[in-house]
């Protein structure tokens, strides 16, 4: 991931704004997995199939696109480390709510306090990353 920043905050010098790095970003990867996908032969789904999938299920490129414009902000701002210890610590809580509620699939899994407890640490990591 921090290489991927990396890479995305050069292109964004080179092209302007990160919407647009974030844009050519996902342009190549498209491409990739469809090169990948048809060296594979691999069919595309129904559309029966497609259509039975929850709404919110669609959303996950949005979120990743969004990701990249971010880390691309962030990247030469930040740097690699801070940028991903501030990453990491955010994921882990955000997996912890997902686990308790049991939100987009997951099991259901109780924010212990001990859970909690590992996640401020990694908060407190970040911290220290960033300011050293």
């Amino acid at each position: 991931m921090p290489v991927q920043a990396g890479i995305n905050a050069r292109l964004r010098l080179t092209l302007g704004t990160p919407e647009q790095a974030a844009l050519v970003s996902f342009a190549v990867g498209t491409l990739a997995l469809a090169a990948y996908a048809l060296i594979l032969r691999l069919p595309w789904p129904p559309a029966a199939e497609m259509s039975q999938a929850p709404w919110w299920s669609w959303t996950g490129g949005v979120l990743g696109a969004f990701f990249v414009a971010v880390t691309v902000m962030l990247a030469p701002r930040l740097g690699a480390a801070t940028m991903m210890a501030w990453i990491i610590a955010g994921q882990l809580a955000a997996s912890i709510a997902l686990d308790h509620f049991g939100l987009v699939g997951y099991a259901l899994r109780e924010a212990s306090p001990l859970r909690m407890l590992g996640a401020a640490l990694l908060v407190a990591g970040a911290v220290l990353v960033q300011r050293f």
